[in-house]
């Protein structure tokens, strides 16, 4: 049984008034759907959250969300960013609310490294991910992960086009000052124009 299968439609998606054949037909679109991006969407919930369990129920929260408006995303222009707008809002909407959050302990356990690690350096691009903001993470992640134009990131963020571009570059500035630490002061001094 899929994970999903278990959701329990409240507004209406497999109302008594549809027939069996076209409610069949629906599910398995919605399933082949859900199937074929999981993955993708659960890389890209733990590039914005930067934990694998927050980034199951964050896609799950999405899921569940899809099935409820599979109507509305069917019809949408573009059901990939709908989708990637309901996970991108869903990890939003949980940073705002930190008291909704249970934390057990202050330290978290090591990691190991998960089967989705294919780039040496993964580590260092979460470290580089976690030290910019949440806003400026979801637009780097939405623009240079998952290859979102900016009319797109803005459309599932729902911020301005500008708005995009300027964390983008405000966050990729960032990135570079971390990624290249200046070099280190050697106590002289440079005063232009004089000789030393």
């Amino acid at each position: 049984m899929q994970p999903w299968a278990t959701i329990a439609p409240s507004y209406g998606y497999l109302s008594p008034d549809r027939s069996p054949a076209l409610r069949k037909a629906d599910e398995e679109r919605f399933t082949a759907f859900v199937e074929e991006r999981m993955d993708r969407w659960r890389r890209s919930a733990f590039l914005l959250c930067r934990d694998w369990h927050t980034a199951d129920d964050l896609v799950s929260t999405t899921v569940t969300k899809l099935f409820q408006h599979w109507r509305k995303v069917c019809a949408a222009d573009n059901p990939d960013a709908y989708a990637q707008r309901i996970l991108a809002r869903s990890w939003l909407d949980e940073r705002r609310r930190p008291w909704r959050r249970e934390h057990a302990s202050d330290e978290l356990p090591d990691r190991g490294l998960s089967p989705d690690d294919r780039v040496e350096d993964h580590a260092s691009l979460e470290a580089l991910l976690d030290a910019v903001g949440p806003r400026q993470r979801a637009v780097l992640v939405l623009r240079y992960y998952l290859d979102f134009s900016i009319e797109e990131t803005a459309e599932i963020l729902r911020i301005a086009p500008g708005t995009v571009k300027s964390q983008a570059a405000r966050g990729l500035a960032s990135l570079r000052v971390l990624s290249h630490p200046p070099a280190p002061v050697t106590g002289r001094t440079f005063h232009p124009g004089r000789k030393p």
